[in-house]
């Protein structure tokens, strides 16, 4: 047997570089970069390893750990899970830095292979530095913490390992049921043994992502509840997306006459003006969405995996609604009474439309989510008109920046009030230009995944747009794309704190409290110089005071050489509304009889939910 002498790191870099996917017929790196951040835990070994393979794995320093895992999980958002980037770290506080990005990966179904160093097996320096012991369990440190937000968790005991972990790795990566982060822990001692590996172990591979077909007898089952629905509904979410199944549910649709609501993850697959589309459904949703839901007979949800903001914390629905989840994950199709369809979303609505031919919903219903939209519509031109009031809204700002971005430009938020905001006033122009990353709310997500998207695809620009609460969390990654060369325009709307947590807090009966800066303990509420900050790393910048000023910033932004930050104050209580109702916490006693009238309500809200789910 031939075999290949190097470092277990060197194995890890090579296997790594030999590892190919198919992209619209073409062959393609399956891993087409690392971020990186290096200390003493793979600076002497994987660094050196990576050096070396330079040209064919190009590797990106990162400001954080967590904000470059970010960008790695924007980079794979952007490339529909099509190929996957590597974020390494030393051990301990690099290492946990990345656990927030793996929660965030794991939420959303998204793939990315985190490699850690690791202490030493030997155990003859310990305790190293910044080892975290724990005095009962040697064998644990700061990397088992992974295990809980990860898909796919191993630590490399011995260099052989790697022949039977790394495979099944990548497998994690790419299995549409099961994908999320894959994460290795490489300890010090072990990354510098060298090792007779098989040749075998490195040669090419091309992988293919399955399409599993479905169940023909629950196919049969989920046709015959379509066919005899009065009032069907489709529900369109992220699983849509990575399937590239946006045409084929877009004819789906078109053919049988089924309006279709998205889901945060789903907007996107439809442009905003397809003939199906009835706009976002659930707590951040369309009144035309939520209203064709609440008379819903039967819901064909497909790549969603419901959760509490598509559903209205399931009251936006019939109790006796039947839903069909069409999903390629068995635990997201196996959820809330649904008829589980476990397959491809492509391939299912091929199979699904083939077994429909010839049925149409009834036309009255085809036009009330017709009619329902185009009343949606008028409201939302509405809400972006300008005005004379001093602060503009979130919804003016948004009209604005949807106006000036071209087709192709990538919107990019998360967090905070802008997803809510974008969700209901931002129109899609072409399929897959929207990144709402709310599936784990993170903030400090937008400035490093629109970095990551701004790699995937230089072709387009994105147009990060981000809330002063956010921005202030996680910002340094605008000086990692003045370094790299990728080009961002981020539109921060400064609206003094965490303005859509305290409309949630007063909604509750309770007074604004350590939210907005003015409301917390404070000297004085002092305000921030967004654009000075972001020029201060490399960024051209501008403050803007006016709706008129802003389009005039975007023409000069798309415009410019590099990142482009426009920072404009927004009003903090002025909300697009749409929403359904949401299932929150109250506090069943209180000496504030606001909270208690608040309680009350929300009681009266849970009386409406879908039992048994």
């Amino acid at each position: 047997m031939s075999t290949i002498r190097c470092t277990m790191a060197q194995a890890v870099v090579r296997y790594l570089c030999n590892q190919f996917t198919i992209i619209d017929d073409e062959r393609a790196p399956l891993f087409p970069g690392v971020f990186a951040i290096f200390g003493h835990g793979n600076v002497t070994c994987l660094s050196e390893a990576l050096e070396a393979a330079r040209e064919v794995l190009p590797t990106w320093r990162g400001q954080n750990e967590q904000s470059m895992a970010l960008a790695a999980i924007g980079f794979a958002k952007a490339r529909r899970r099509r190929q996957i980037m590597v974020a390494a770290t030393s051990i301990g506080p690099g290492a946990l830095n990345m656990i927030t990005a793996a929660g965030v990966a794991h939420a959303n179904r998204l793939p990315i292979l985190m490699i850690s160093g690791d202490t030493f097996i030997n155990r003859r320096p310990d305790p190293v530095m910044q080892q975290v012991e724990h005095f009962g369990d040697p064998t644990v440190n700061v990397n088992d913490a992974f295990k809980a937000v990860t898909r796919y968790w191993d630590r490399i005991v011995h260099p052989e390992q790697i022949i039977s972990s790394l495979p099944q790795a990548v497998a994690t990566l790419l299995d549409p049921a099961d994908c999320g982060p894959a994460f290795l822990a490489l300890p010090q001692d072990v990354q510098e043994i060298a090792w007779d590996y098989p040749a075998a172990f490195f040669e090419e591979t091309v992988h293919a992502i399955p399409r599993p077909r479905p169940d023909r007898d629950r196919l049969a089952q989920a046709l015959a509840l379509l066919r005899a629905a009065k009032r069907p509904l489709i529900i369109s979410g992220g699983g849509v997306r990575y399937s590239g199944a946006e045409d084929a549910l877009g004819a789906f649709a078109a053919d049988h006459g089924i309006p279709v609501a998205e889901t945060i993850a789903g907007k996107g697959a439809l442009t905003h003006d397809h003939p199906a589309h009835i706009g976002p459904i659930g707590i951040v949703g369309s009144t035309s969405a939520n209203a064709l839901a609440a008379e819903a007979d039967v819901i064909l949800a497909v790549g969603t995996r419901l959760m509490d903001f598509t559903t209205g914390s399931w009251t936006c629905f019939r109790q006796d609604a039947k839903f069909v989840s069409v999903n390629a994950a068995r635990h997201d199709a196996t959820k809330h009474r649904a008829l589980a369809v476990v397959g491809d979303a492509r391939e299912t609505l091929a199979e699904l439309d083939a077994g429909m031919a010839g049925w149409r919903a009834d036309a009255a219903w085809t036009q009330k989510g017709r009619l329902e939209f185009a009343r949606w519509n008028a409201m939302l031109d509405g809400f972006q008109k300008p005005t004379n009031d001093p602060v503009p809204t979130y919804a003016q700002v948004i009209g604005v920046v949807n106006a000036k971005a071209d087709d192709r430009d990538l919107l990019i938020t998360a967090a905070g009030g802008l997803p809510g905001e974008v969700m209901k006033n931002w129109r899609v122009k072409a399929p897959h230009t929207f990144d709402c990353e709310f599936g784990f709310s993170c903030m400090g997500y937008e400035i490093a995944a629109g970095w990551g998207a701004a790699m995937a695809d230089p072709s387009r620009t994105p147009i990060v747009m981000v809330g002063d609460g956010s921005y202030m969390m996680m910002n340094s990654d605008i000086y990692s794309t003045v370094l790299s060369g990728h080009k961002l325009i981020v539109v921060v709307c400064d609206n003094g704190g965490y303005a859509v947590i305290n409309r949630l807090q007063n909604a509750k009966g309770i007074a604004s409290f350590n939210n907005l800066i003015r409301d917390c303990r404070v000297k004085e509420p002092f305000p921030v110089d967004f654009a000075g900050h972001a020029q201060a790393m490399g960024a051209l910048t501008r403050k803007v005071e006016s709706l008129a000023d802003l389009g005039q910033a975007l023409d000069w932004a798309k415009g410019n050489d590099r990142t482009t930050v426009i920072s404009i104050v927004s009003d903090a209580f002025t909300w697009t509304p749409g929403d359904a109702w949401w299932d929150v916490g109250v506090p069943e006693t209180s000496a504030n009889p606001r909270v208690l009238e608040a309680a009350g309500a929300q009681q009266q809200g849970r009386r409406k939910q879908r039992v048994g789910v």
